[in-house]
């Protein structure tokens, strides 16, 4: 193999490191939240003082905009109203879409 060819399969191949890099998705501590929306807490589980934390897995497009929210851990009972709430979340703009992990808190004293 010439050099001209190696040196055009180095430049190939760093194209393509490059555009495999950019469609990664970017982790949750490279995006700040814009807006928060508090969840509305479920009825049923106030009167039965459910309580506690639901992780949520929340992917987030270029623009800021949440496109899905699911559930990674927590009570069933809680479960949709963190997830509904997340979705009119607002983050920063960035260049590609990525994926964030969320948790969201369920206090019975602080509603």
């Amino acid at each position: 193999m010439t050099s001209g060819n190696a040196q055009q399969l180095r430049k190939g191949l760093l194209a393509l490191l490059t555009l495999v890099c950019l469609s990664l998705p970017v982790h949750a501590e490279d995006r700040k939240v814009l807006k928060r929306v508090q969840p509305i807490y479920p009825e049923l589980a106030k009167r039965m003082h459910v309580e506690g934390v639901v992780h949520v897995s929340v992917t987030v497009a270029p623009d800021g905009s949440v496109t899905d929210a699911k559930t990674i851990t927590g009570n069933r009972m809680l479960c949709v109203a963190a997830e509904d709430a997340v979705k009119k979340w607002k983050f920063v703009t960035a260049e590609s879409q990525s994926t964030v992990d969320v948790d969201i808190n369920f206090e019975l004293n602080s509603n």
